[in-house]
């Protein structure tokens, strides 16, 4: 059975998506990987295996454009507005909290935030379907 085991995304700034990416989720750098042309960066937390693998392009210069295609990763977390309020104090500016109900029953609570370069991750409320 396949597992998934990476998502992989192209960042301009190393330094601020590390910041950026400790700060929000608590990733840290299970390994790096220096090439001539392009750094592989994999990150990953304590509460799983699963990493969000950053490759920078020595070569870029300009912002990469997302175009329509890319939609968002998401993380759970056992307490909503206490992340919510932690990421308003880091200064990471979250969207507001949502709900969203599927006839009549909670499915999610979530809000989004906007990594540097513009990737939108969705922090959703442990509950249900989102483990």
């Amino acid at each position: 059975m396949a597992k998934a085991i990476h998502m992989m995304i192209r960042v301009l700034d190393e330094e601020r998506s590390l910041t950026f990416y400790r700060r929000a989720f608590g990733l840290e750098v299970a390994e790096r990987l220096d090439f001539d042309s392009f750094t592989l960066v994999y990150l990953r937390n304590a509460e799983n295996d699963f990493e969000v693998e950053l490759t920078v392009n020595k070569d870029r210069s300009e912002p990469y454009s997302l175009g329509d295609g890319y939609g968002h990763i998401a993380f759970c977390v056992d307490g909503l507005a206490a992340e919510h309020k932690r990421f308003q104090e880091e200064g990471l500016a979250p969207e507001d909290i949502k709900e969203f109900f599927v006839e009549g029953k909670l499915l999610a609570r979530f809000f989004f935030v906007t990594d540097p370069d513009g990737y939108r991750i969705e922090m959703l409320e442990r509950h249900g379907r989102y483990q």
